[in-house]
């Protein structure tokens, strides 16, 4: 049974995760999907092609991407790559505090180009990805003109 684990499944936007795959046949190739929904529906994805090794696993953090968003060892390229569905959008989180972005990571069969909503996925699983830490305090600031906000620490 082919099983896609990130650890750890919630964290801060600026720590690195480990992304693993397991249960793959060895030298199976395979593609990892990353996608996201931003705050006003947009869609961003990458993916990066595998070959899995000689125990049925896949790392992006030892194992080279082979193509797709990125080629190369890349531990976090799943999430550094993340592009828009539609040009000329930016990913930006305007909820800092509220919520986390949600990132499904998906494994699919052989290599995948499209983004058939058909297409089923190995193994999936979700990572939350937060941009204020527990207990943080967010204050705006409003002086003048300077627009801003402190984010004060527990």
């Amino acid at each position: 049974m082919v099983e896609v684990t990130v650890t750890p499944q919630s964290s801060l936007a600026d720590r690195p995760v480990q992304i693993r795959v397991q249960g793959l046949s060895p030298s199976q190739l395979v593609t990892l999907r990353a996608w996201l929904k931003d705050e006003q529906g947009e869609c961003f994805q990458s993916r990066a092609f595998f070959r899995a090794d000689e125990a049925g696993e896949v790392d992006p953090g030892l194992h080279a991407a082979l193509g797709g968003s990125y080629s190369g060892v890349w531990p976090m390229g799943l999430l550094w790559f993340l592009q828009p569905d539609t040009l000329f959008r930016r990913l930006v989180k305007r909820d800092v505090a509220g919520s986390p972005f949600r990132v499904r990571l998906e494994v699919l069969d052989g290599l995948s180009l499209g983004t058939d909503p058909r297409e089923q996925p190995l193994a999936s699983c979700e990572a939350e990805r937060w941009y204020v830490g527990p207990g943080v305090q967010r204050v705006p600031i409003r002086e003048g003109r300077v627009r801003g906000a402190l984010f004060l620490p527990p």
